[in-house]
């Protein structure tokens, strides 16, 4: 077999899809919520331009779901008020890593200690939010099917919005 040309994504690269889809999808939502309420021209066109540019990331990358793993079967996933749960939970990833990486460039003993005070506040925050999303149906992080599937549904509401 070709390892170029494979039938199926590897799980692992599935999985970075899932969350790029899933990070664009509610970007794209809260940029077109956010444009009504621009009144600079100048600042318009750029959340104009960076919604078409969201808008084509998804298209493109919602082409490659069909060649995702699919083991067992799929259900429908999660309810459409799951957005704010769902954005919540992005920001704390985003938090996190930011952390991460300012502890890397930190030279200050007194700054690093407070970083890391915060990042270990972020990770507890992610997991809350984690655990109440799990706990309610509205992140099935051990079932791919409905994982992928949910990111289908929330990419095509931003692209219909």
């Amino acid at each position: 077999m070709d390892p170029y040309h494979q039938p199926t994504l590897a799980w692992h690269e599935t999985l970075e899809l899932h969350e790029l889809v899933a990070f664009q999808s509610i970007g794209l939502m809260k940029t077109k919520m956010g444009l009504k309420e621009i009144q600079d021209q100048s600042l318009k066109n750029i959340y104009m331009r960076t919604i078409q540019e969201l808008e084509m990331n998804l298209k493109e990358l919602l082409q490659f779901y069909p060649y995702a793993p699919h083991p067992g079967p799929s259900n429908e996933y999660r309810v459409a008020d799951s957005f704010l749960a769902g954005d919540l939970l992005s920001f704390a990833k985003a938090a996190v890593r930011n952390y991460g990486v300012a502890i890397t460039e930190t030279a200050t003993p007194a700054l690093r200690q407070i970083l890391k005070k915060q990042l270990n506040q972020a990770i507890d925050s992610h997991e809350r939010i984690y655990r109440y999303m799990y706990k309610n149906g509205l992140y099935p992080s051990y079932d791919l099917n409905k994982l992928l599937q949910h990111d289908i549904v929330l990419a095509k509401n931003a692209l219909s919005m």
